[in-house]
């Protein structure tokens, strides 16, 4: 599979993301500012407080959502062997060792939790990065190894079926 493609699109999802972020901080700061009368605003200093802090917020979630952009900016993953240990870049799938389903996932340096499909569409996989639970749980394992990852709140064994 073209690890390009999955970052190429990750970036896009994070740009839309801090889009919407951007623009949700501009709107709850605008209605902050404009949003009530003096008088209201006298009565009820509250809500243009919570406005303030909602632009705030939406601000930082857009700023990281940049930050995030920037690093996979950078970022070639390279193909790994299928014997290879397990590293930043691989696709990596996995299957429940009670049930047998089966789960794919892009370690990247970033965008933890977007999920991406394939090229033309094909399959869906999440990304997990090296900090996150899945991610610190695969790095430096190999096909065959078992590693166990609470998903919530149940510990679960999985199989790591395949590398790439």
């Amino acid at each position: 599979m073209d690890k390009q493609f999955l970052v190429d699109q990750l970036i896009e999802r994070l740009s839309v993301s801090a889009q919407v972020a951007l623009r949700a901080s501009e709107a709850a700061a605008a209605e902050a500012r404009d949003g009530a009368t003096p008088q209201e605003k006298k009565e009820d200093a509250r809500v243009a407080i919570e406005q303030s802090r909602l632009a705030k917020g939406q601000g930082q979630r857009a700023q990281r959502a940049l930050a995030e952009i920037d690093a996979l900016t950078a970022f070639r993953p390279q193909p790994l062997a299928s014997k290879a240990a397990i590293a930043l870049g691989a696709l990596v799938e996995v299957e429940d060792e009670d049930t047998g389903e089966g789960k794919t996932f892009f370690l990247a340096p970033s965008g933890a939790g977007v999920s991406l499909t394939g090229p033309g569409g094909d399959g869906h996989l999440s990304v997990v990065t090296p900090t996150s639970p899945v991610g610190r749980a695969v790095l430096g394992r190999r096909v065959g190894d078992t590693v166990e990852v609470t998903v919530d709140g149940e510990v679960r064994a999985w199989i790591i079926a395949w590398v790439g």
